[in-house]
């Protein structure tokens, strides 16, 4: 009964937030990757695997915050992408800098060219179109199985969830690549399992508790399964925060947002999913 006596706090801190994430993106914007900003791509084939870390160690001092790439069936072929545009000169001490590093062939040829922020562009625009439809088929599927007002509860929890996970990266500076979006649309998958766990148990407790207030049903509902909401977020994140601990800088950057998403997922479901509910649907 707590955590929903209290409801006007965790609204309050969410809105907070959010808007101090909005500032911050106004002032200094988000930290967009490479595949939004555009840069240089440079492949260079080599006659063995080289680590991807060893290779962002050797070119430390080059200040190209590379995204470093294996390509090929062996993965013997390295794909360096920087947001610089590196001339002919700047390409030839990449790989200079690789032969001596790493005892390559002398021979080793580097290939390079500029691209630019297409392709973050297309995703940004199927991600936008399928964060669109995902929310509208839960809002007709929470408001069939339920009641409109779960179904409306439930779009505006997932919009918060959104909105802090961006407020995040603002806050932090972490860069947004394409991974961030397939992090987004799986915590929104992931925050509506939650939500819907609430919403059930509080469907059951309206025909139990007839007459009773609905802040007073959304707060035993959100009493019963806080465990199970707890246990389950708990025993996700910490195989998601080993997968950042020990994977590979691509697989870190994956595993990063959906951290933080289930952090955030978690908390919606918790302390704004049940009282938003109560406060939409009240006598009605």
């Amino acid at each position: 009964m707590k955590i929903v006596k209290h409801y006007k706090i965790w609204f309050a801190l969410s809105i907070l937030v959010i808007l101090a994430g909005l500032v911050m993106i106004m002032v200094s914007g988000l930290n967009f990757g490479i595949d939004f900003t555009g840069g240089t791509m440079l492949t260079v084939s080599t006659d063995r695997v080289l680590d991807a870390q060893e290779v962002t160690k050797a070119l430390s001092d080059l200040e190209l915050d590379p995204l470093i790439q294996h390509q090929g069936a062996n993965d013997e072929t390295i794909v360096i992408k920087t947001k610089k545009s590196l001339d002919t000169d700047a390409r030839n001490e990449i790989r200079n800098r690789l032969v001596e590093t790493f005892d390559l062939d002398p021979a080793t040829k580097i290939d390079g060219e500029q691209f630019g922020p297409n392709i973050g562009e297309e995703i940004s625009k199927k991600a936008l179109i399928s964060m669109a439809l995902a929310s509208a088929g839960m809002l007709i599927y929470v408001s069939v199985r339920f009641q409109f007002y779960f179904g409306l509860a439930a779009i505006i929890t997932l919009l918060q969830d959104l909105l802090v996970l961006v407020s995040a990266y603002a806050f932090f500076n972490i860069t947004v690549n394409s991974n961030f979006i397939a992090a987004i649309l799986t915590i929104l998958g992931y925050s509506i399992n939650d939500t819907i766990v609430v919403f059930d148990r509080i469907r059951e407790n309206q025909k139990l508790m007839r007459g009773k207030p609905k802040m007073e049903i959304a707060a035993r509902s959100i009493d019963q399964s806080l465990s199970r909401t707890l246990i389950t977020s708990l025993t996700t994140f910490v195989v998601v925060f080993f997968l950042y601990i020990l994977g590979v800088p691509t697989v870190k950057e994956l595993a990063l947002p959906l951290m933080f998403g289930i952090v955030v997922g978690t908390y919606s479901s918790i302390f704004i999913a049940g009282p938003l509910w109560a406060l939409i649907s009240k006598d009605k």
